[in-house]
């Protein structure tokens, strides 16, 4: 990945996985592995089966540029962690569709289980830490969606505190 490539982006646009893979490959003859974990909109918040709720969309806001430092910061983590070459994130706001591509984390290595491993913690992170807040629409109306015990449990598994603990 070339030093002018974004490892971060925060957009209200869709994203082309291909040209985001091509992007962070960038022609690097070291790379053997190169994992991808691509979030969508669900269409019903799975908070508990039993009170499983129709999600007509969710609404993704974030605190520009703190949001981004947030997560080059784990980025630097991951690579301090992992023997891994490159990682990027590209992550949407706005109003988005059940369906829809929320977020991409993409890891690349020598090996998969590396890339695997860095891509996983890099998930969890932003399943926990990275400062976005999420609202769904339901037909019971709009309620904001908070974190969940088991991806602070998910955190803990890498030596980090969940903060919202």
């Amino acid at each position: 990945m070339s030093p002018s490539t974004p490892r971060v982006r925060i957009q209200h646009s869709a994203f082309d996985i291909s040209q985001e893979i091509a992007e962070l490959q960038a022609g690097d003859p070291r790379v053997g592995a190169v994992c991808t974990f691509l979030g969508t909109v669900r269409d019903r918040n799975l908070q508990g089966e039993a009170h499983a709720a129709s999600v007509q969309s969710l609404e993704l806001e974030h605190y520009p540029g703190m949001t981004e430092k947030s997560i080059e910061s784990m980025i630097d983590e991951a690579h301090r962690r992992f023997d891994i070459f490159g990682a990027r994130v590209v992550h949407r706001i706005g109003v988005l569709a059940p369906t829809e591509q929320v977020v991409l984390v993409a890891v690349t290595s020598a090996h998969r289980g590396e890339s695997f491993q860095a891509c996983e913690f890099l998930m969890d992170y932003l399943k926990t830490q990275a400062p976005f807040w999420k609202k769904e629409q339901t037909p019971q109306g709009a309620q904001w969606v908070d974190a969940r015990v088991s991806d602070d449990s998910a955190l803990a598994r890498w030596g980090i505190a969940a903060r919202n603990a």
